[in-house]
């Protein structure tokens, strides 16, 4: 693993400087761009590492990975009744799709999709946020990872979008709790930071049948394990999901913050880190070093 790592770091650092961090958010754009870190966590849990792959970074739109698997613990096959799991095709924050399809949203990754998992997780947490937190450090066999209270702030304080949504679905009848207290949860775990090494550890259930070595214990049923990847694998890209299907051909979910997981199932799981975004909004040097990966390992889900 080390040796094929450091032949991605190889090829792909030359790319350094290229992209654009996440500016909208004010507490990101001031990130450092000139970062990139991968880590490898395979299903001994054996950890490879190269270039900045420990230094924690706001995990963004990752969290809503580790926010539906809460959920799905909690509400099993019903909360399909709330969410789809179709490609949207369409910006992460679209109302469109939204309105015509009566407050229903199209997957669990889209922004309205997550708001409505974190509408039903606070229905079921006390602090919603800690449970989220603690989630993830058991995930990582990290206890020190925290949230990044101005990131949260930032966000919150540019929270409209967000809020016409989850306020267009109460009126459709699928949000349940008070509109602001979710947004604060779900901008918490928005916030949460890690690094490559804790998303790799963390994600690492899901290249595993649904098992956490570290955490030892099933965090999925195989079978859900696969509604995941398979929802990562069509949906985690937002509207540049299908060139990463075609470029990458693997389960994988970006943020903002700069930082995308994939797994490869049965082998082991992956995230990679550079705050410069593309166009689209994902990784810029993530996405070429996760298509470097496959190339090397000639291996994809397709």
């Amino acid at each position: 693993m080390q040796s094929l790592l450091d032949k991605i770091y190889k090829e792909v650092i030359p790319m350094l400087g290229r992209g654009k961090v996440a500016d909208y958010i004010p507490a990101l754009a001031s990130v450092e761009s000139q970062q990139f870190g991968i880590a490898i966590c395979d299903n001994d849990g054996n950890i490879s590492t190269v270039g900045d792959a420990h230094v924690p970074f706001s995990i963004q739109s990752i969290s809503k990975v580790f926010n539906l698997v809460l959920a799905i613990n909690h509400y099993g096959e019903d909360l399909w009744h709330r969410v789809s799991c179709e490609p949207s095709g369409l910006p992460f924050n679209s109302l469109v799709q939204l309105e015509y399809e009566n407050g229903v949203p199209r997957n669990p990754f889209i922004n309205a999709g997550a708001l409505v998992i974190s509408d039903m997780n606070q229905s079921r947490f006390a602090s919603p946020h800690l449970a989220m937190r603690d989630f993830v450090r058991r995930l990582s066999e990290n206890d020190e990872i925290i949230a990044n209270r101005n990131v949260a702030d930032s966000e919150f304080e540019y929270r409209a979008r967000n809020a016409a949504s989850a306020y267009l679905m109460k009126a459709f009848g699928n949000f349940e709790n008070e509109v602001e207290e979710v947004l604060h949860s779900y901008f918490y775990n928005c916030a949460l930071e890690m690094s490559c090494v804790d998303l790799a550890k963390a994600g690492s259930f899901l290249a595993n049948r649904g098992y956490s070595k570290g955490a030892e214990e099933q965090i999925l049923t195989p079978s859900q394990t696969s509604q995941v990847n398979a929802l990562l694998a069509t949906s985690g890209m937002y509207n540049e999901a299908g060139n990463f299907a075609f470029q990458v051909g693997l389960p994988g979910k970006s943020g903002v913050g700069g930082g995308i997981i994939a797994v490869v199932p049965g082998r082991f799981s992956i995230c990679v880190f550079s705050p410069a975004l593309n166009p689209m909004g994902n990784s810029l040097m993530g996405m070429a070093a996760l298509t470097s990966l496959t190339k090397h390992i000639n291996w994809s889900v397709y």
